[in-house]
């Protein structure tokens, strides 16, 4: 990819187009010398036509172009040549001003820094359960989750199938305030490779699901939890022997009833058969740590703050809260 933006197809792109505005004038020249011919009586004569007819007698005829239209073609022409002589526009050749997207950007991003970096740096130097419990903390944190987060979470940070809930205590990785940051910053892969392999036949697969599901006492088939019980033994590597999961690999809990992909039988199947594959990028480069210290701070507080804030910050998160369902409901 790198060869295809080489200094030939800077070069390239100059030639068309020049040669384009070239092309353009020279048309307008060749254009302005036909002129409208005049009869011994000073009247114009009927212009030539194309030869094209339609419905027995409408002409195309082969007029003049009017010339305040051509006066404004010109006046384009100019135009553009004093666009690429100020902006670039002619392949690599930056222009008299030196302006460029990027260079927008980054003046754009400096002085968004100048403007809030203070604010974001202040609260990047307090705890994250600290940085929970300050109103204008969680409203900036609020923001920053419905921009980057709520479009897989949900604006009310509830998840959805494959996308975990943030706003209970359940937690894959684990739930205090540096794990979370930990998250958002590098992101996480959950993968369960496909287990029917490894599980056994098609009944085999069917027993371990209903194993699975008697941990949680959810609706299964006893007798055939009996027997795909040793069978589990080929998910306890990950789940442990317990079913109680592993935070520091990402395991499900399996002896709740919160799953990811739905419970049930059916679901519980696939998930032995096909395995699992979810990915959460990093927002590291995206955010920042200081902004990610503040959406940390937001996300741990959505299932911290009863226990850890008063009864008058609970009324403001439950306020942005129903901030966040109004602009859901609106889109």
């Amino acid at each position: 990819m790198a060869d295809f933006f080489s200094g030939w197809w800077s070069i390239a792109i100059i030639v068309v187009v020049l040669l384009s505005i070239a092309a353009c004038g020279l048309l307008l020249w060749s254009q302005s010398k036909v002129k409208v011919q005049l009869g011994s009586d000073g009247k114009p004569l009927p212009a030539e036509t194309t030869g094209h007819v339609w419905d027995g007698d409408l002409m195309e005829q082969n007029n003049p172009l009017p010339r305040w239209w051509m006066w404004l073609f010109y006046m384009t022409i100019v135009f553009a040549v004093g666009y690429l002589i100020v902006y670039p526009g002619l392949g690599s050749v930056q222009g008299s001003f030196g302006w460029s997207q990027v260079g927008a950007y980054e003046k754009e991003v400096k002085e968004g820094e100048e403007q809030y970096g203070p604010i974001f740096n202040k609260f990047l130097n307090m705890e994250i359960a600290a940085v929970a419990k300050d109103p204008q903390a969680r409203e900036i944190g609020q923001r920053l989750f419905l921009n980057t987060c709520a479009q897989c979470h949900g604006s009310d940070a509830q998840g959805g199938k494959g996308y975990p809930n943030l706003a209970d205590n359940d937690w894959l990785y684990g739930g205090d305030p540096q794990t979370i940051k930990t998250s958002i910053l590098e992101g996480r892969h959950g993968q369960m490779p496909p287990m029917a392999a490894a599980v056994g036949t098609d009944d085999d697969v069917r027993n371990v699901a209903n194993y699975v599901l008697s941990l949680s006492n959810s609706a299964h088939d006893p007798i055939k939890a009996s027997l795909g019980k040793s069978k589990f033994a080929a998910c306890a590597a990950c789940h442990g022997a317990d079913g109680k999961g592993t935070q520091a690999m990402g395991a499900p809990n399996l002896t709740d009833k919160i799953w990811l992909y739905g419970g049930g039988i059916d679901n519980v199947m696939e998930t032995i058969n096909k395995g699992r594959n979810n990915q959460m990028p990093s927002h590291k480069a995206l955010l920042g740590d200081a902004k990610v210290h503040l959406l940390a701070a937001y996300v741990w507080g959505l299932s911290n703050d009863a226990a850890n804030v008063t009864e008058a910050e609970a009324g403001a998160i439950k306020q942005i809260a129903n901030s966040a369902a109004s602009v859901e409901a609106s889109k």
